[in-house]
């Protein structure tokens, strides 16, 4: 990241002295600073209140309820780890905290996952089938709930800030079963030895344990409530009676069927989910409220820790822009990327997605206030955006854990799934947006 953002400045204040467009790019970069700023206090709100509404899951047991539908399919997954492996268990808390977009969950079990598996690993510092085969997924990140990015269109203005959640589940679908379809391809591809990734095969390690992930601070499954299962009951209900009086009126209007969904998901989906995790928590006699609290607290401290981020790729990105080099860029690949219906504009996210994390929300955040959210380019980004995960930076984090460093086909898998979600994005928005 050091390098691209270096690359970014330097080669927009290059551009702009050879297009005249130097005063362009002195405006930018102070105008791209005040916006970032103005971006990150916009997102103080809805990320203290989805996080606080994602806290109450949390403490309700979510977490686990996923990880016992998981161990089933798991088991298939990794034929060479051992279903009561602890392994497993920490394999399947990262996979649901992913699914729920909970990436501050997601790592400490990942490392942990990453570090049991070591221990069936009979060739340190190679990475094994099931190794390779968890970063793929994790690379994909199926994602249910992209919740971050819908508050960010929300912050942005967005009209149908929830409209993502479709296109960004098929993609993340399609590139999760593209990347595990890869890794286990490519396993043959290349081969590590007979014993490696064998779950008969157990070497001792030095001890690498980090501490454990407090599991029942993530949400011990816990009992329900009578009363409040049957006031869930009723709001579900209420709910569903009220979604049926919906459709039949737009029906009446003279809407097509596949308008009235895609307007009953896009305007629906966000006050239903807020509810159901609500009812969630109190079936689960989870303090709503003061859980609510908790999580919002860890909310505006996250919207603030990004400022940095922000401001850094935002004004690069401005600056790229003002100097007129994207556009040249644009004007010589625009009418290859046309053919398949890419816009030319969501190349950067397309390219930086795998690179950087908090770069491609940077990237992502100036391209919908440049081109505004519910734009064609605006849907595609933010789609891009909770579709693929961060290639280099899981493999970094994960593999340097441990040690490993042969890779074996770990990285070809996670680009495979990479670029399957950039194609999943595109076909999903085409299909579903327009």
């Amino acid at each position: 990241m050091n390098w691209i953002w270096l690359g970014l400045v330097v080669v927009s204040v290059i551009a702009a002295a050879f297009n005249g467009t130097m005063a362009a790019v002195t405006t930018a970069s102070i105008d791209s600073a005040k916006s970032a700023v103005s971006l990150a206090l916009g997102l103080v709100g809805v990320m203290a209140f989805w996080l606080g509404l994602m806290r109450i899951v949390q403490e309700g047991g979510l977490l686990h309820t996923l990880a016992r539908a998981l161990r089933p399919l798991m088991v298939r997954l990794f034929p060479d780890v051992p279903a009561e492996h602890p392994a497993m268990s920490a394999m399947i808390m990262n996979m649901a905290s992913n699914m729920l977009g909970l990436g501050n969950a997601a790592t400490p079990f990942g490392i942990k996952a990453m570090q049991e598996l070591d221990r069936l690993n009979s060739q340190p510092g190679v990475a094994t089938n099931a190794m390779a085969l968890f970063l793929a997924i994790n690379t994909s990140s199926l994602a249910l709930a992209p919740l971050g990015v819908i508050a960010l269109r929300a912050s942005l203005g967005s009209n149908d800030a929830a409209g993502i959640w479709l296109p960004t589940l098929f993609a993340t679908s399609l590139s999760t079963l593209v990347g595990i379809a890869a890794a286990k391809l490519l396993q043959r591809a290349v081969p590590v030895g007979p014993a490696a990734g064998s779950s008969e095969t157990t070497v001792s390690r030095p001890n690498q344990d980090m501490p454990s992930p407090d599991q029942d601070a993530l949400g011990a499954d816990r009992p329900t409530s009578r009363p409040g299962c049957l006031a869930a009951l009723v709001t579900l209900a209420a709910l569903g009676l009220g979604f049926i009086v919906h459709l039949r009126t737009s029906l009446a209007s003279g809407l097509s069927v596949g308008e009235v969904l895609r307007d009953a998901v896009s305007t629906w989906l966000l006050p239903v989910l807020i509810v159901l995790m609500l009812v969630y928590g109190m079936a689960k006699r989870v303090a709503v409220y003061d859980a609510m609290i908790a999580g919002a607290k860890e909310g505006f401290q996250v919207a603030l820790r990004i400022i940095p981020f922000l401001v850094a790729i935002i004004v690069a990105a401005g600056m790229f822009r003002a100097s007129g080099l994207l556009d040249a860029i644009i004007a010589v690949v625009g009418p290859g990327l046309s053919l398949i219906g890419f816009p030319a504009e969501a190349l950067p996210m397309a390219l930086l997605r795998p690179l950087s994390g908090s770069g491609a929300y940077g990237i992502m955040a100036e391209i919908m206030q440049a081109e505004g959210p519910d734009s064609l380019v605006g849907y595609l980004v933010s789609t891009l955006q909770g579709s693929t995960e961060t290639t280099f930076y899981v493999l970094a984090v994960y593999f340097g854990a441990v040690g490993v460093t042969r890779v074996r086909h770990a990285l070809a898998a996670g680009l495979t799934a990479d670029l399957a979600g950039i194609l999943g994005a595109l076909v999903a928005v085409r299909w579903l947006v327009g």
